[in-house]
């Protein structure tokens, strides 16, 4: 969970947005259920410190245009305003 969830939350949350735009509809909520999640023994250390910090406030997506299609979006059609992060954490990836 530590290393690929907040990811792939991120990924689902920008394809929301996308097909929102592309059908011409409000975002809603993202809602995410997990099975068989598991935090690594190898993490625990920089989970605490994750969890010890201070959340701030959610940066903003500003899609730039509406392009014909979903597979029609490019990287420079994305904008992030308001992006203030923590200093990356860094974890060994477990297998």
């Amino acid at each position: 969970m530590f290393l690929g969830l907040p990811f792939n939350i991120a990924s689902y949350a920008l394809l929301v947005h996308m097909m929102a735009q592309q059908c011409d509809l409000d975002v809603g909520d993202f809602v995410w259920t997990g099975g068989d999640t598991h935090l690594y023994s190898n993490h625990m250390e920089q989970t605490h410190l994750q969890l010890s910090r201070e959340p701030r406030a959610l940066p903003k997506l500003v899609i730039k245009r509406k392009p014909d299609s979903l597979f029609d979006y490019r990287f420079d059609d994305f904008e992030i305003e308001g992006y203030d992060p923590h200093p990356g954490i860094k974890a060994p990836v477990a297998i």
